[in-house]
């Protein structure tokens, strides 16, 4: 034991020997042990993709007025009857409020439509999730988007790898001058982190909006419908125009007078009819089949009676009794108005007053909620409708006259 003990204290005091023991011990390890590696260690050259970290569950996406965007979970819902999600659930700013719900699921992409006619993508997981009452984030913190553009459209691609789906798809544009134009889903199919050049837009026009059109071999051709400020509306189906690459600057979709532009485009449904507004605060709701299919570059036929009383026509939307419309004056009021509330009378008409407008006010844009009719009605009185002023009788309708193409 006493040779045991002087032997550690020899080793602790002695650097030499100590660095030979281990030199010693080393040498036998590897003698003992040092066989050829049994596993491989390669470079990896595939990419990793972030949807497999993503189960393809449905969220619900929620876009405001302002643009804010947020995923939430569907649990978090109330369904509707419709199958579509209807409680009300985000805090807003004071004037904004929530224009559009829709459900997703996490590996659906998002196309987003910017003025100056660029195309952007957003994969449902990269929208930042957000509770109910949540505001969400704004859309130009999460796209590479010039600090002078803004998103004007946006919609919701089931898949960008589906062939038939590309195929069969189409996206549908239209400037404020009128220019229309239709390309194929697949030019959209391969995202880029900078975005590309959806419309070829000219000089003193920007990309008012766009719609995703898609071929269903069991349902109508879809029907383009094109209103302008001084109340005309041309209705042709898109198939009498053919489809062009993703680069070109389109076609003439609605001829204008001088001084005209376009205020809107939809695309219609054999069960909607077609709501206009104008920026005195006068609508009205018209049956589709008011309005004649014709070809596409033509003046169009009257929408609305539009004189000093009404002013020019501000919007045109695709409606059903379950929708509603957000208004939004210049004065920063904020009213909603249930579509139902509104008989379907004649296109050439002036329409009712939906509205009290005071001293200069006049009405700054106008939004329709989808199904906003399903919502909690309890949220909806007292406070939204508080300023609602529907007529029950027509102002006097003028004659019809018959407007050429």
């Amino acid at each position: 034991m006493i040779d045991r003990i002087k032997y550690l204290n020899e080793i602790l005091g002695n650097l030499d020997l100590r660095m030979q023991i281990i030199k010693d011990e080393m040498i036998a390890i590897k003698e003992k042990y040092g066989d050829e590696r049994k596993t491989d260690i390669i470079y990896a050259s595939e990419d990793l993709n972030p949807e497999d970290f993503y189960a393809d569950e449905e969220v619900v996406i929620t876009i405001s007025h302002l643009g804010y965007i947020k995923r939430t979970a569907l649990t978090e819902f109330r369904a509707q009857n419709r199958g579509g999600v209807g409680s009300k659930g985000s805090t807003t700013r004071e004037e904004d409020f929530i224009e559009h719900m829709f459900v997703a699921t996490m590996h659906n992409t998002l196309l987003l439509f910017t003025k100056n006619g660029k195309c952007f993508w957003l994969k449902v997981y990269e929208i930042p999730e957000g509770s109910r009452a949540s505001k969400g984030r704004a859309m130009q913190n999460l796209i590479n988007i010039e600090p002078d553009d803004e998103v004007r459209a946006y919609m919701n691609v089931i898949s960008l790898k589906d062939e038939e789906y590309l195929d069969n798809s189409y996206i549908v544009m239209c400037t404020q001058n009128g220019v229309f134009k239709k390309t194929r889903l697949r030019e959209y199919s391969r995202p880029r982190k900078n975005g590309v050049n959806a419309i070829n837009v000219r000089e003193g026009d920007l990309l008012l909006t766009a719609n995703i059109i898609e071929d269903k071999p069991d349902e109508p051709v879809a029907n383009v419908m094109i209103g302008a400020r001084n109340g005309k509306v041309i209705r042709f189906v898109h198939d009498a125009v053919r489809p062009i690459g993703s680069t070109a600057t389109g076609v003439k979709g609605i001829t204008l007078e001088k001084g005209d532009q376009v205020i809107g485009m939809i695309i219609v449904k054999e069960n909607q009819e077609i709501l206009v507004v104008s920026e005195n605060g006068y609508g009205k709701r018209s049956s589709i089949d008011d309005y004649r299919i014709t070809n596409r570059g033509g003046k169009g036929v009257k929408t609305i009676n539009v004189t000093e009383k009404t002013g020019k026509l501000i919007d045109i939307s695709a409606v059903t009794d379950n929708d509603h419309l957000m208004i939004i004056n210049k004065s920063g009021i904020t009213i909603r108005l249930a579509v139902e509330d509104l008989r379907v009378m004649g296109r050439a008409t002036q329409g009712v007053r939906l509205i009290n407008l005071k001293d200069d006010d006049s009405i700054a844009s106008v939004a329709k909620i989808e199904n906003g009719a399903l919502e909690d009605k309890e949220e909806l009185t007292d406070t939204d409708n508080e300023e609602i002023n529907v007529e029950e009788k027509p102002d006097q309708e003028s004659s019809e006259s018959k407007e050429s193409e």
